[in-house]
């Protein structure tokens, strides 16, 4: 079963009210005659951040609008999509309750956060309780790079370095500070999905471990309990529509073929054929071809809750 980790659909409500987005992100007819021409059976929406709050008055009124059109859709084709759901990331206490809402009401079964809100990262507090329900009820949270103000936006405002440098490293800080809260430790059995292989994260293993491990020699930095590449290795990465071959083979070093889901990144990218193309073509076994392209992810989807 081929399956899509990483596609967006946006209602018009917030495309009308952030920039860079245009109808096509709108389209699901036009996503639908994708999937079936790819022969994609499913695919999971998540949000892929915006800027529409600043015009809407806040993150909160921007997770009502997502989740309750996201839901029409997976309604009206329940065995096409998985929903993952937007948080009210603005208002702490009422994070719970819209999570426990779309889960009990609308039909959604994963949660959708960005790598950071305003330099909050996910290591703070507030997301605890989000965390315990993941858990608890065995919601993969799918991680999209913030493209608001990401780390480095301060100092770099750059049409092509934003996205190409700042988004990336927004998402291995992110992880970084999952690492060093011990949220990755504490937290073992929640599925962070992140985007785009995880930022640079594969490829900073080795200096991660050997660094961590001559500061530990001088009592420098805490005792993780074990090398940040072994908590590394029980996250999840999705490709995004990449085709390089040694963004995967960084991947399949660190995380293994159990760990890495493929993504189409639609609409944003729109060869779907070379993405799939991509994880055919790698030096591995057939069985481990399926479980990328859809079998891993059919897997957390199936996991019964803790």
């Amino acid at each position: 079963m081929l399956i899509d980790a990483h596609s967006h659909w946006l209602p018009d409500e917030i495309i009308s009210n952030a920039h860079f987005f245009h109808k096509g992100w709108g389209d699901i007819e036009s996503q639908l005659k994708m999937m079936d021409k790819a022969g994609i059976q499913r695919a999971v929406l998540s949000y892929p951040t915006t800027d529409a709050h600043l015009k809407l008055g806040s993150i909160s009124q921007v997770a009502r609008i997502y989740n309750d059109n996201v839901a029409k859709i997976l309604k009206a084709y329940p065995k096409r999509f998985i929903g993952a759901a937007v948080l009210p990331v603005d208002n702490s206490i009422d994070m719970l309750q819209e999570l426990m809402r779309v889960i009990n009401e609308l039909g959604f079964k994963a949660i959708s956060l960005a790598s950071s809100y305003n330099g909050i990262y996910l290591d703070d507090k507030m997301f605890l309780p989000i965390y315990k329900e993941a858990e608890r009820q065995g919601l993969p949270v799918f991680v999209h790079s913030q493209i608001l103000n990401p780390i480095g936006y301060e100092r770099v405002k750059d049409p092509l370095l934003t996205p190409v440098v700042e988004y990336v490293f927004d998402t291995t800080i992110s992880i970084g500070k999952l690492l060093m809260s011990d949220i990755l430790r504490q937290y073992p059995k929640v599925k962070f999905i992140f985007a785009y292989f995880g930022g640079a994260i594969c490829y900073l293993k080795q200096r991660f471990d050997a660094t961590y491990q001559m500061l530990r020699g001088m009592n420098f930095v805490k005792d993780l309990q074990a090398l940040p590449s072994d908590y590394f290795k029980n996250i999840y990465v999705d490709t995004s529509g990449d085709t390089t071959k040694a963004n995967f083979l960084l991947s399949l070093e660190l995380m293994g073929p159990k760990r890495i889901l493929w993504g189409s990144d639609w609409p944003a990218k729109q060869n779907i054929s070379a993405g799939i193309k991509a994880v055919q073509d790698l030096d591995i076994s057939q069985e481990d071809q399926r479980n990328i392209l859809g079998g891993n992810l059919e897997k957390i989807f199936a996991k019964p809750p803790v």
